[in-house]
């Protein structure tokens, strides 16, 4: 995962999707892509459109071995942020219960100090060059035994792994402990203690390497991690990030919830459909208004054609038929619209005048005694 949280959102991790992404294909070195991410930077960092359940932060170093996506230095190390910003940031977003690193410099007869040099859980971020120390109290360190010194297991130059145990942010003083409960219970399960320099967080290992070497870009560490070339690094960081691909968030301005049925693309497309035909029936209906019934027809038929069950398409076309003589189609038309739009007052009224017409036909064919004039006679009782 990305490396820092220097503006104070849950998690940097969406910028990993945005540059793994941008860095992809032809889609590399696009100032497109780069404008878009400036632009939307608001909407992609702020956790309150994530749309799934995110996933837990367990076993995170087992995880980070196996570098599922690129672990990355912080963002920041790539900016131009100043030293008093990132000391300010740091002391606002640091937490009780959170993991951090450091090397003792100095061991007193009450415990040791540390010269912080990353965090190691949740937030990621690499802060050697800020100067930070934080104080490890004597009773803070576990003991072997009764008797024992705890603080002859240390010595200066060792790398600490502990847990935030407080924050003065006013005095800017900072205390830890390697205590197991004093870390969040997202990270309880991380040893706390010395650890080998091979233990250092991978993020911190490549921030020093890119702060002493000016070809280091973020691009040219991305496309360098293991995890960058995973083929399911978008799937996985869109679940850690809380991102579902079923129901995804709206990259426009404004919408602060998801999407109702009606505002999605199957839905919109059938409003404009029945619009569309709609335009094509006034049409009809000016043709016919005019004796031009050829016309006229062409234009009930497209309308149909972009919406099949368009109410009033049906209707002018089987009025159409009617005025033709196509007795029969006019009531196909009818019956369907009626189908559609049972109170529909038109196709109501049509329908009965085209039965009753359907009656007299058959009447004068002597027919309206048979079983086939019966079922009109009672279509149009109905």
């Amino acid at each position: 995962m990305s490396g820092g949280n220097l503006y104070g959102y849950e998690d940097f991790s969406i910028l990993d999707v945005s540059f793994d992404l941008m860095f992809r294909g032809e889609v590399q070195d696009n100032p497109l892509v780069e404008q878009f991410i400036a632009r939307k930077a608001d909407i992609l960092f702020c956790p309150a459109w994530k749309t799934a359940t995110l996933q837990k932060e367990e076993h995170e170093e087992e995880e980070d071995a196996a570098e599922p996506c690129a672990i990355m230095p912080p963002v920041e190390l790539f900016m131009e942020v100043s030293y008093d910003e990132r000391r300010a940031m740091l002391y606002r977003d640091l937490e009780r219960g959170d993991l951090v690193v450091g090397r003792i410099n100095n061991i007193r007869e009450y415990g040791f100090f540390l010269t912080l040099l990353c965090m190691a859980g949740g937030l990621k971020r690499d802060i050697e060059d800020l100067e930070l120390s934080a104080l490890c109290h004597i009773r803070e360190i576990p003991s072997t035994g009764s008797h024992d010194d705890p603080l002859s297991y240390y010595q200066i130059g060792d790398f600490i792994r502990a847990g935030v145990k407080d924050i003065d942010r006013y005095q800017e003083k900072i205390t830890v402990s390697l205590h197991q409960a004093s870390l969040s219970s997202s990270l309880e399960h991380i040893k706390l203690g010395v650890i080998t320099r091979e233990e250092l967080p991978i993020h911190y290992s490549r921030s020093v390497r890119a702060a002493s070497d000016s070809s280091e870009t973020y691009d040219y560490i991305l496309m360098g991690c293991h995890g960058y070339h995973n083929p399911s690094v978008v799937d996985y960081l869109l679940e850690k990030v809380g991102v579902s691909d079923t129901h995804p968030p709206s990259m426009m301005r404004g919408p602060d919830k998801l999407f109702e049925e009606d505002d999605f693309a199957s839905a919109i497309r059938k409003k404009q459909s029945a619009s569309w035909a709609l335009k094509c029936v006034r049409a009809g209906v000016d043709h016919f208004k005019h004796g031009r019934h050829v016309e006229a027809m062409n234009e009930y038929n497209k309308a149909l054609e972009i919406d099949t069950n368009n109410v009033e398409a049906l209707v002018a076309r089987g009025a159409l038929y009617a005025n033709k003589g196509s007795i029969m189609k006019a009531i196909t038309d009818f019956e369907l619209a009626l189908e559609s739009c049972p109170d529909h007052r038109n196709a109501k009224k049509y329908l009965c005048q085209t039965l009753v017409e359907r009656g007299r036909q058959l009447e004068e064919q002597e027919k309206l005694v048979t079983a086939e004039g019966l079922k009109w006679f009672e279509k149009v009782d109905r």
